[in-house]
């Protein structure tokens, strides 16, 4: 559009000098003579023309200006989104660990139980076996057995007999004691499994105070950026209007400008065939190829030509945040802010990172879902070697917020911001484009 307006400034300009200055060819002559402008009137005409030309081309500047802030803060807002999708990563990590370290514990209280339960049976076979050998007033000691045996085979009886209760007692003391270590050793592993599952507990909390307040910046900032992108889209739209006037105030200029118009939604609808034909091809070539088998993963130009077609299939897919996975476009979710406005939760789509994961899926590649991780997951290649398949990422105070998937011919694919759709782009250098991409292929 930027580009469009430019090259009408120029033609319309060009034109209506040289009509000031020759006057219109080829009209039929009037019997009544038309008024004679004088040289000055000739001059004072092209002086307007000109200084509205230049009216009319400082205001497409200003418009470029506001259009790429525009853009920018939309990018923004879905940076916020990348920031409390992070969040949340770490809190769900957080609590599984607790959860690990809360079932270590209960295993360690269950071996406690146990052990208990063992001194408890060893004690009560050691009191039986002492009231047994009471009962039956035995004197175990040497004198004990000369004074009661009534004769030699009596004494070796009953010197075999005190040897086996003998042994009997010294099992059960063993039990005793071997149950009193058990209970000691499950004692202590009870206390570290407890004392660990409250650090995890404690650190889950933590995770989850830093989550909400992540959650909760991210979503007032999602909301300031909002406010700011409607006072520009309103500035845009003056600005617009202010540039329609200035064009349409010559009335010579209409038929040129409609013109260009047709030109420009001819040069639109050829564009729009085009995507249409590159999407229809890529779909084809996407739904021939078959994944690889679980844990492979696919090598080669092959690879690369994949994961570019399945990203093409997807043009024109909207944009929802948190929405796509390795099977395709998903429900969005909840961020209490600029996505909700848009409903991502209700619909079908897919943001930044959920494309690149689907795209990847069809080689065999598992990525990460937050878009930090993915441009982390792949070699680091310089941004002057980058190609086909490689993943560029954007990044604001040493954190990434975007990520999109190369093509080829300086352009990429994207899901750029909610009220979007997934789209072809040049890439874009401004914003913190970072210096290396994302080789995984």
């Amino acid at each position: 559009m930027r580009i469009m307006r430019g090259i009408v400034l120029i033609v319309l300009v060009a034109l209506l000098g040289t009509a000031v200055g020759s006057g219109v060819a080829g009209a039929a002559p009037d019997p009544t003579p038309p008024p004679n402008p004088s040289n000055q009137d000739l001059q004072n005409s092209r002086n307007q023309v000109n200084s509205q030309a230049a009216n009319v081309a400082a205001l497409t500047k200003s418009l470029s200006d506001l259009q790429g802030q525009a853009d920018d803060l939309q990018i923004q807002v879905a940076e916020q989104h990348e920031s409390a999708l992070q969040a949340m990563d770490v809190l769900s990590g957080a609590q599984q660990a607790a959860d690990a370290a809360t079932a270590k514990a209960n295993a360690a209280r269950a071996q406690t139980e146990a052990a208990g339960k063992a001194i408890d049976a060893a004690r009560a076979r050691l009191d039986d076996f002492v009231a047994g050998t009471y009962s039956q007033g035995l004197d175990l000691g040497p004198i004990g057995l000369l004074t009661t045996a009534t004769g030699p085979q009596d004494l070796i009886d009953r010197a075999q007999y005190t040897d086996s209760l003998a042994e009997q007692q010294a099992s059960v003391l063993d039990g005793l004691q071997r149950a009193r270590v058990d209970k000691a050793n499950a004692d202590s592993s009870a206390r570290a499994a407890q004392d660990e599952a409250e650090k995890r507990r404690q650190a889950a909390v933590s995770a989850k105070a830093a989550a909400d307040a992540a959650l909760a910046g991210a979503q007032q900032a999602a909301a300031v950026q909002a406010r700011r992108l409607a006072d520009v889209q309103a500035k845009q739209a003056q600005v617009q209007a202010q540039l329609d006037a200035a064009v349409n105030s010559d009335a010579g200029l209409r038929a040129q400008r409609q013109r260009f118009q047709d030109w420009q939604a001819q040069q639109a609808a050829a564009e729009a065939a085009e995507q249409r034909r590159a999407q229809e091809e890529a779909a084809s070539r996407a739904g021939r190829s078959v994944p690889p088998p679980a844990g492979v993963r696919s090598t080669g130009s092959g690879a690369v030509q994949t994961v570019i077609d399945r990203a093409m299939a997807q043009l024109g897919v909207r944009y929802s945040w948190g929405g796509g996975n390795s099977r395709g476009p998903t429900v969005g979710i909840h961020d209490g802010g600029v996505a909700d406005s848009y409903g991502d939760y209700k619909n079908v789509g897919f943001d930044c990172s959920g494309l690149m994961l689907y795209a990847f899926a069809g080689v065999g590649v598992n990525l990460p879902r937050y878009s930090g991780n993915q441009h982390a997951f792949g070699d680091q290649v310089p941004l002057a070697q980058m190609k086909p398949g490689d993943m560029l990422s954007w990044a604001r105070a040493g954190r990434i917020y975007h990520i999109a998937l190369y093509i080829g011919n300086g352009k990429m694919i994207e899901a750029p911001y909610s009220g979007s759709s997934v789209r072809i782009s040049p890439v874009r250098y401004s914003g913190g484009l970072l210096p290396t991409v994302s080789r995984v292929l």
